[in-house]
């Protein structure tokens, strides 16, 4: 169930919804695209009531779900037709914009052929294909690249991309928090149906504590002038390795810093062995808002 979920999405922007799963985050979009009626609460797409008008809502939207809705007995010219005719596009325009479309998802080689010998990544451009034939203002990704592999999933982010330079809004749930780094100007994380955080990716990351310095040093015995060191450099504790040879910090804007701190620390007579600033991920963020690892990178993880 959803507990009072909000945002905004502007024109033309592609904005993430991210989530563990069972989070909400398909219950959000089914209401979005009028499958689901909500029991409370408004919402409008592209200046339409989705409660008050959904026959309005869906002339105006595309939606992919988690898995192909094609038809397997057709071909993919006659799966982009048959979705134009439920539009009640006009014939010479459904030819038009199918062949269109068919080229641009690298499918026109493809297009008379019968969709059941398709691969993975086939099926899903087609199915993106047909969300597009009756130009959608607001396209829904639910979960468009799950089950393809790497080189597919790449293609996908490609071709997605390419909507937001054609002015398609576009809202994409995902579980993959490298697909929503790329992706996304602006992610939305649900979880236990509320929304928990809403910002840049950038912004997600620096709410969690920004970059994080780490120096390792050649002697424990530089160990306490090490520390003395560092501290007044980094915008937090400074964490010690027991063996006294290793440093961890936050610290602000690290790349631009690391040249202060590796002459500060030559200034006081300490070798330096290493020093490295590593950037919050996604992965940090969604650990730290839900406490669990997304499952897309559980996944990959395996």
């Amino acid at each position: 169930a959803l507990n009072g979920v909000g945002f905004e999405v502007p024109r033309g922007a592609i904005y993430g919804l991210l989530g563990p799963n069972g989070a909400g985050k398909t219950t959000t979009v089914r209401i979005l695209t009028t499958l689901l009626n909500a029991d409370g609460g408004s919402a409008t797409i592209d200046g339409i009531d989705v409660m008050a008008d959904p026959h309005g809502v869906r002339r105006r939207i595309g939606l992919t779900g988690q898995y192909a809705a094609v038809e397997e007995r057709l071909t993919a010219r006659e799966n982009m037709e048959f979705v134009a005719r439920l539009f009640h596009m006009p014939r010479n325009e459904v030819k038009q914009r199918s062949v269109e479309l068919l080229e641009r998802f690298d499918l026109a080689d493809a297009a008379d052929r019968v969709v059941k010998g398709y691969s993975g990544g086939m099926r899903r451009r087609l199915d993106i294909a047909m969300s597009l034939i009756a130009r959608p203002s607001v396209l829904f990704l639910d979960e468009p690249t799950t089950g393809l592999d790497p080189r597919s999933r790449l293609a996908m982010w490609d071709l997605i991309e390419e909507l937001e330079a054609d002015g398609t809004t576009v809202l994409l749930t995902t579980q993959y928090l490298d697909e929503a780094d790329r992706l996304a100007e602006r992610i939305i994380v649900i979880d236990h149906g509320t929304v928990i955080a809403n910002g840049t990716a950038d912004q997600l990351k620096d709410q969690i504590g920004g970059d994080r310095l780490t120096v390792s040093i050649a002697r424990a015995q530089n160990r306490d002038t090490a520390l003395a060191t560092l501290s007044p450099l980094c915008t937090g504790r400074v964490e010690v390795a027991a063996d006294g040879l290793s440093f961890s910090a936050p610290i602000k804007a690290g790349d631009r810093v690391v040249p202060g701190v590796i002459r500060a620390l030559d200034d006081a007579g300490i070798d330096v062995l290493d020093v490295e600033v590593r950037r919050p991920t996604l992965d940090d963020v969604f650990l730290s808002l839900t406490g669990r690892r997304a499952e897309g990178d559980l996944e990959e993880a395996m």
